[in-house]
């Protein structure tokens, strides 16, 4: 498979002879999932999905997460689906991290590559297939969108990241950026999945504890994590998962830059509704 910035490998099985010793960890704050656990055992294959696998990294549990799921897909050429989304509830984003797909987003045909981002409203008619000779691995993020009364739900569009800037951090003279996809003003958007990335060296020097729950899928690069009480190391390929108010910094590695894609629930009220309650 061609290398790709975006596509730590995973899959296949390690030796008997290896130890079982790693990294992965499960708290009542967070959760780390190691590329090391991304086997082929632990796949899914879901419905109307045709050469297609799916690594679950996360998806609502009661007292956990409570916002958002998370696949890393791997389609064969010519697999995919006319019938991706069961929930018409749910929007999402796709994010290419290695291989070529064919999206037909309201009928107009997408041709994405590694770094392509695509954002489906509630509702849109989408299909998706592979193309080419190799596998093509993407992150596709779902969210039942929050309605708001007098709010029109976003549109849908096609970007990639080379045409969107980064922006810095206040402050940090850009050794700490965001590549944002969707404007932090634009109401309509209840998630935002953007990517963030830290020169080796930089840091996010306090410990941030807010309300946002996250998914951090390492893209690129090496760091120290701290997650609640813990320092982690990370790496590409690994995935964490944060509980909303879970206490997050971090220091860069080297050599290359440290960079992640990140989820994160927005824009909305906090519910009063009793936990578990219909919204």
């Amino acid at each position: 498979m061609t290398v790709s910035p975006y596509n730590p490998p995973c899959g296949g099985l390690p030796p008997q002879t290896a130890l079982m010793t790693g990294r992965a960890v499960f708290t009542e704050a967070y959760a780390l999932i190691p590329k090391g656990v991304m086997r082929d055992i632990v796949t899914s294959v879901l419905p109307f999905w045709e050469g297609t696998r799916a690594w679950m990294l996360s998806r609502p549990l009661s007292g956990f997460s409570e916002t958002f799921a998370q696949y890393l897909m791997e389609v064969a050429p010519g697999g995919g689906s006319e019938q991706p989304e069961p929930d018409p509830r749910a929007e999402g984003v796709l994010f290419v991290v290695g291989g070529r797909l064919r999206l037909v987003l309201d009928g107009q045909v997408h041709a994405l590559r590694p770094g392509s981002y695509a954002y489906l409203p509630p509702g849109a008619a989408w299909s998706l297939h592979g193309e080419g000779s190799e596998p093509a691995r993407f992150h596709w993020i779902r969210k039942a969108y929050e309605r708001v009364e007098g709010l029109a739900c976003p549109p849908a569009f096609v970007t990639h990241e080379s045409e969107t800037a980064p922006v810095a951090m206040p402050g940090t003279d850009g050794a700490w950026a965001t590549t944002r996809f969707v404007s932090p003003e634009d109401v309509r958007h209840d998630m935002h999945v953007n990517i963030v990335t830290l020169r080796p060296g930089a840091s996010i020097p306090f410990e941030e504890t807010h309300v946002m729950e996250h998914g951090l899928f390492v893209l690129e690069g090496k760091a120290v994590y701290r997650l609640n009480r813990d320092w982690v190391e990370v790496e590409a390929g690994d995935f964490m998962w944060l509980r909303a108010f879970c206490p997050q910094a971090c220091y860069a590695g080297g050599p290359g830059p440290f960079r992640y894609l990140l989820y994160k629930d927005v824009n909305r009220h906090a519910s009063l509704a009793p936990f578990g309650a219909a919204r």
